[in-house]
């Protein structure tokens, strides 16, 4: 496997701005949606988060391209992978696609690191973390020393 649906929802007309597409904002609350699912599913839940080990990714840096437009009533599924992976960081592709016909509207790339919620430093990805990062690599993976 190298990728999942890790967001699913139909744009809102609330969702679009005056010139009638989905406003950049929902783009990257959609993202930040995927992020939490793939998380949530690489074993890091919200109970972790509130008062587990305390853990969550916390976007770094982020490259995107907007591909083509979305309009209310659109059904969207956004699909996630790993493109990249160091010690204490994951870089996530997201891809943001019109259910209807497919098409690919937006993709980004996230780096994040694995952010410590009470000292708000990084830290080393658990195995758990990374085994499942590697099952979501890209073909041809090759890993990235690094953060």
């Amino acid at each position: 496997m190298s990728d999942f649906v890790s967001f699913r929802s139909v744009v809102d007309p609330s969702d679009c701005d005056f010139l009638g597409h989905m406003n950049v904002s929902r783009y990257f609350a959609a993202c930040s949606d995927a992020v939490f699912a793939a998380q949530s599913e690489m074993g890091l839940t919200a109970d972790d988060m509130r008062s587990g080990r305390r853990l969550s990714f916390a976007v770094v840096h982020a490259e995107s391209d907007f591909l083509a437009e979305l309009s209310a009533g659109d059904a969207i599924y956004m699909r996630t992978s790993v493109a990249e992976f160091g010690g204490k960081s994951l870089t996530f592709r997201h891809r943001l696609f019109r259910a209807a016909d497919d098409k690919e509207a937006f993709h980004t790339l996230f780096k994040c690191v694995l952010l410590n919620l009470e000292t708000r430093r990084a830290e080393t990805l658990p195995e758990a973390v990374r085994a499942k990062a590697v099952a979501w690599a890209e073909e041809g993976f090759g890993g990235m020393p690094g953060v």
